[in-house]
């Protein structure tokens, strides 16, 4: 069986910095709510992620852009409640930051005031510059490259980045910036595991991977995939540790059916009453 780690304290954004190039690489994992939380910080993750993927594998939305501000927040308190000492960020929904320095700094204050220790952004063009302004707001912030599904939006979008020399290059510019800019860490996300091998030395911060390899300093990935609660798309990078979706649906299957042939309540799940104060409720109820 395998030995679940006892939680510890909550890690500093200098320590996931000082991973950088370690020989332990970091986990992260996302989390949704306090039971989600409980988990993770139980399991002993190292960064705990209130991911805009909440749009589908949570809410049903058929892409992350349509998740709102007030969703996300209320996801991150959940989960704030569920992992009290864990390095939690927030994943800054869609629309929420590119438009304005001044919006990007408000939305971010408002994901930590509901508890996150930072905050992510996607992509890199004007998202540089928000991010450096986020972090000189006193919040830090995790980059996003390669595919980034608020900017892709459609579906048919969610594919492999950086096949070409050329778009490699592009992936590695952006996280260059990011990494001038100030980001504490950057996730690569659906590129050749070539490609993240050759990313990872470019910049001074962890790399963090998803569907990017194993020479990264670390690895993400949305939990329901993998512990098998979401099956409308499962990406070729997802590991499944579980199938609780299956054990889930059987569970409540064998529940109604013991319903419906009175099995359930037994006798074990129900409260006594005393035999002369129901003596006493029988009489009354005659009368």
């Amino acid at each position: 069986m395998t030995q679940i780690p006892a939680a510890t304290r909550r890690l500093t954004i200098d320590a996931i910095r000082a991973m950088k190039g370690g020989a332990e690489p970091i986990v992260m994992v996302t989390a949704y709510d306090f039971s989600t939380a409980q988990v993770a910080e139980r399991a002993g993750v190292d960064l705990v992620l209130v991911g805009d993927s909440a749009a589908m594998v949570v809410l049903g939305y058929e892409t992350t852009r349509l998740v709102t501000i007030e969703e996300m927040l209320m996801l991150t308190r959940a989960v704030r409640r569920g992992a009290p000492s864990s390095l939690v960020i927030g994943d800054l929904p869609y629309q929420s930051y590119e438009s304005s320095n001044a919006l990007a700094i408000a939305t971010a204050q408002r994901f930590a005031d509901a508890g996150c220790d930072a905050v992510k952004m996607e992509g890199a063009g004007a998202t540089v510059e928000r991010a450096r302004a986020v972090i000189a707001a006193g919040i830090p912030v995790m980059g996003h490259v390669g595919l980034t599904p608020q900017q892709t939006g459609d579906p048919e979008g969610f594919r492999v980045h950086g096949k070409t020399a050329s778009a490699a290059l592009e992936i590695i510019a952006a996280a260059r910036q990011l990494d001038a800019a100030g980001c504490f860490s950057i996730v690569a996300e659906a590129m050749p595991a070539a490609v993240a091998r050759v990313l990872t030395p470019c910049v001074s911060v962890p790399v963090i991977g998803i569907g990017a390899g194993v020479d990264t300093d670390g690895q993400v990935l949305v939990f329901h995939d993998l512990v098998g609660l979401y099956d409308a798309h499962v990406p070729r990078y997802v590991k499944r540790y579980a199938e609780l979706k299956a054990s889930m649906i059987d569970a409540v299957a064998r529940y109604a059916a013991d319903v419906r042939a009175r099995r359930f309540p037994g006798p074990e799940h129900v409260y006594r009453m005393d035999p002369a104060e129901l003596e006493k409720l029988n009489e009354k109820v005659k009368r």
